[in-house]
């Protein structure tokens, strides 16, 4: 039997097997994916952080780049690659876990080629899981491109003529930034036009540097001033708003309200021309794999700093699960020390 099973490799699983690895437990990574940074290597291939090296550095080894460098997805996953090797973690890919259940002695943790036995798990799964897009998508005929953010690496993908792009999140509003630099495709935008978006530099320093400085990433969920954060939609970092909707071939349609074959029906207006549909429109979490466990209203496990209702189950890198940067590469480091402390006054008793 096994200390301790880890499932997700990246920064959050890895973080917490460093510090495993320190206490001289005996455990395991497993993680779904063919190799390590895989959830960042997924993604679309201009992808780049937005944090600088100097936040971005996960305990026992810092990020290998100049201070002030905004990372690219591929130097991310080499980072954890990196940290891997360094820290002799032990991984096991190709392992998409379906259960874990509660058995006398610790826990049962079965995936597709067996089951694993452990006293405790540790979910680091991150907050991307089952790709969301909207049910009028099943109306869209099939001559139409469309294609889930999870899955668009480029507008080598697109197919010629006009394209919508859907979130006005940062993935979408990247989205669209790249597509709509070429300037001969009109790309139109369904989303939150009215979004704030703040410059990664602000009077000499980064808006990390900043956001450090005022402890804006050290609210916790549970302050006044977190759950006033936590409510609101949160600023595009990074990209200007204002610039990519002044293009001129960028055409803003407000909500996506229905669509039927080529006809996409927005609430101002109705266009048959599109020929590429990029759903920026975020995921749903999904928890359903894991026995017993009580969730809150979001769909996310119910938890204090990670420690949830199944004595033995643990969380590591979910959005708020205790500050803003909880979720992030920089800021996951805290709520493993947290994490850390608990599994050892666990151990002394």
């Amino acid at each position: 039997m096994l200390d301790f099973v880890v499932i997700g490799g990246a920064q959050a699983g890895l973080t917490m097997a460093y510090h495993l690895g320190i206490m001289g437990k005996k455990f395991i990574v497993l993680d779904g994916e063919k190799e390590i940074g895989a959830s960042w290597l997924n993604r679309w291939d201009s992808l780049k952080l937005f944090t600088p090296t100097e936040y971005n550095h996960l305990p026992g080894l810092k990020f290998n780049a100049p201070k002030g460098h905004y990372p690219t997805k591929f130097e991310v996953a080499n980072y954890f690659k990196s940290y891997v090797e360094k820290f002799n973690i032990p991984v096991q890919l190709n392992t998409l876990v379906t259960s874990v259940r509660k058995s006398e002695n610790g826990f049962y943790v079965t995936h597709k080629d067996g089951e694993i036995e452990t006293k405790n798990v540790i979910v680091a799964t991150g907050p991307f899981h089952t790709p969301y897009t909207p049910p009028c998508h099943t109306k869209i005929s099939d001559s139409i491109l469309q294609m889930h953010s999870n899955y668009y690496k480029g507008t080598h993908q697109l197919q010629e003529g006009d394209a919508l792009v859907v979130g006005s999140g940062d993935s979408g509003y990247q989205i669209l930034d790249e597509i709509s630099k070429d300037a001969s495709r009109t790309v139109y935008f369904s989303g939150d036009t009215n979004i704030k978006s703040i410059p990664q530099q602000f009077l000499g320093k980064t808006l990390w540097w900043w956001f450090t400085l005022i402890g804006f990433l050290s609210y916790t969920k549970y302050s006044w001033i977190g759950k006033k954060i936590s409510s609101i939609p949160q600023p595009i970092i990074g990209t200007d708003v204002k610039e990519i909707l002044s293009r001129k071939n960028v055409i803003s349609g407000g909500r996506t309200k229905d669509a039927l074959n080529e006809e996409i029906i927005f609430e101002h207006k109705k266009v048959s021309t599109i020929k590429n549909i990029v759903w920026a429109t975020g995921y749903r979490p999904n928890f359903t794999w894991i026995e017993g466990l009580e969730l809150d209203g979001d769909s996310y496990p119910k938890n204090y700093r990670g420690v949830s209702n199944i004595e033995g189950l643990y969380f590591i890198g979910l959005p708020w699960m205790y500050t803003r940067g909880s979720a992030t590469l920089g800021g996951v480091a805290k709520d493993a020390s947290y994490l850390v402390k608990m599994i050892n006054k666990k151990d002394k008793y």
